[in-house]
């Protein structure tokens, strides 16, 4: 409950305590003229003090604002009060505003004691009026003093636990701002990864082929420059791959060596081109009869097995490469191996971390063995079921 919607039923209790304050004062000095009491014009000049007293209290802005002006105040209503019970009984029945007053506009711990004092002056003051002490006159001023403190102190209690969950719920609104800014700036970063990935298996990697491409072609020239065309047409090539592969990247497609092909014949292509533009021997093998696997798999299978064969390429100095991709019953795995001078996968460059966090971001295994001198095994095997 926001604590503001019980500032309508506090504004309603106000003016209730307001009628109920200018009824009281009506009726004690009705009752003074009707009973033909003695001191009636007392009664009147009373009620009337007490009344500018209370009528004033709202107007002064530092009533209810400062303590100390709001303790003169309710000093002066009492005083005033004390009078006019000074002249009638019915006066007593105005200490019952006055405890509603008394424990608003003052802390607890003095409005409890002042109220429990108003409480005896009543009682004390109507005792003074009948001429002895009995149960009416001691358990009435009691019973209001216990409603209008028991009131107070529950709308105060129930004004805090209102303030609270306020404060608990604008906290929970902040936390979840605060969750989802955290949330969107993962999104961002695992974004970030994805992209870095996906341009290191493919732009980067057909960049570094374009550039030995071309270093074979200078080479080449200008003495033999049969030889360099072929270099020329395959970076071409190359080039051209790259930018059809850099437009998908940018609308987010698959690869364009999936398009409109399976993951085999996409993998064997991939073997085939290798082999083409480095001179490296490479295989391809398939095992088990292929089904379908989400387009997810399929990307991080080709992705991880174009840079696998790039670091080969660049960097094994091997003679030979396989290619295995086996269709399990309950995975899809892929297998890349080389002859190549190994290395020590404890010093694994980007490239491989790459390879490691794209599967294990779709839920997958990823290991490599090597060691300096014995070649390189790498697999990734993501879970999978025949459905």
């Amino acid at each position: 409950m926001n604590p503001h919607t019980l500032d309508r039923p506090l504004r309603l209790l106000r003016i209730c305590l307001h009628l109920l304050l200018g009824g009281l004062l009506v009726l004690a000095v009705a009752r003074a003229y009707v009973d033909g009491r003695p001191h009636a014009l007392e009664v009147l000049a009373g009620a009337l003090v007490m009344g500018g007293v209370y009528t004033a209290g709202p107007l002064l802005p530092r009533v209810g604002r400062s303590p100390a002006a709001t303790a003169v105040w309710l000093a002066v209503l009492g005083a005033a009060w004390l009078v006019l019970l000074l002249r009638t009984p019915d006066g007593v029945w105005l200490a019952f505003p006055l405890f509603f007053l008394q424990m608003h506009l003052l802390p607890t711990h003095w409005g409890l004691p002042v109220v429990a004092v108003t409480t005896v002056v009543a009682i004390a003051g109507f005792t003074r009026h009948v001429g002895g002490l009995g149960y009416g006159v001691t358990i009435g001023p009691m019973l209001g003093a216990a409603v209008a403190v028991a009131t107070v102190l529950g709308y105060q209690a129930l004004y805090r636990e209102s303030e609270q969950r306020q404060r608990l719920i604008e906290e929970l609104h902040e936390t979840r701002n605060d969750l989802a800014a955290v949330e969107r700036s993962a999104g961002v970063l695992a974004e970030r990864e994805r992209l870095a990935r996906e341009i290191h298996d493919t732009l980067a990697q057909g960049l570094s082929s374009i550039h030995l491409l071309l270093r074979a072609a200078e080479r080449a020239l200008p003495d033999r420059p049969e030889a360099a065309v072929p270099h020329v047409t395959q970076a071409r090539q190359a080039a051209q791959d790259n930018l059809t592969e850099a437009r998908r990247l940018v609308y987010a497609l698959a690869p364009v060596e999936l398009e409109g092909a399976s993951l085999p014949a996409a993998l064997e292509r991939l073997c085939a081109t290798t082999q083409q533009r480095s001179g490296l021997t490479v295989h391809f093998h398939l095992s088990g009869e292929p089904f379908e696997v989400p387009t997810a798999y399929e990307v991080a299978l080709l992705r991880i097995a174009q840079s696998a064969l790039a670091n080969t390429v660049r960097h094994a100095e091997a003679s030979r490469a396989e290619l295995t991709l086996s269709y399990m019953d309950t995975s899809v795995t892929l297998d890349a191996v080389d002859d190549g001078i190994g290395f020590d996968p404890q010093n694994a460059g980007f490239g491989l971390s790459a390879m490691r966090a794209r599967a294990r971001s779709l839920g997958g295994s990823w290991t490599v063995e090597s060691s300096p001198g014995h070649g390189t095994a790498l697999a990734v095997s993501f879970p999978w079921s025949v459905r």
